[in-house]
């Protein structure tokens, strides 16, 4: 069953935990870089737009809407990143997996591909869901892939379908993974877990 409260999701090397105005400093740190919201509505560049950030999403996450979470690298204990379960549905047994930013530093290693396994694991394994969706902009190839590699199924664009913060109009690609398929998935993330982090 579906129960949109605040929880911990530990791993190996990363811990999810929810957001909360404390992150503020680590995460301007984390969010700093201007690549990271090329793509999106928000750009929390600063400590101002930061905050900003982090109060949309506690609102977001008091009307039941979202669990939003930091992503922190347990070796090092820094806050590296964002993510969230979002429009989640009790009802029909899914949610999205989305608005996960990581710092370029940990880009491609270990920290995106546990983070998903942990969010996945637990829409699955916990909530019993029967499919989770994940979405990007069209031209952010870069997330396509990673999704690709994920396992999951391209399924369509929505076109126009989102502002961004500089003000273009975004064509949005959506991808799911069914509850049949997690098997499979969670057996190739869990290799993946295991590699070496360079090779991630």
């Amino acid at each position: 069953m579906i129960r949109i409260e605040p929880m911990v999701l530990e791993g190996e090397r990363v811990r999810l935990e929810p957001m909360g105005r404390q992150h503020l400093d680590a995460l301007t740190v984390a969010g700093r870089y201007d690549e990271l919201w090329r793509w999106t509505r928000a750009k929390a560049t600063t400590i101002e737009t930061m905050l900003e950030y982090i109060e949309s999403a506690l609102a977001e996450a008091k009307g039941g809407l979202s669990l939003p979470f930091v992503t922190i690298d347990k070796p090092s204990g820094l806050v590296v990143g964002s993510t969230r379960f979002g429009n989640i549905d009790p009802v029909n047994r899914h949610a999205e997996i989305g608005w996960t930013w990581i710092t370029p530093p940990f880009q491609r290693t270990y920290v995106n591909s546990e983070a998903k396994y942990l969010m996945l694991r637990h829409a699955f394994d916990i909530w019993d869901c029967v499919r989770v969706e994940l979405k990007t902009d069209v031209l952010n190839e870069k997330s396509r892939a990673a999704m690709i590699r994920l396992g999951a199924t391209e399924e369509g664009v929505l076109r126009r379908h989102m502002l961004t913060h500089d003000g273009r109009f975004r064509d949005t690609i959506y991808y799911s993974v069914l509850d049949h398929e997690w098997p499979a998935i969670r057996a190739r993330l869990e290799a993946r877990i295991r590699q070496a982090p360079e090779t991630r």
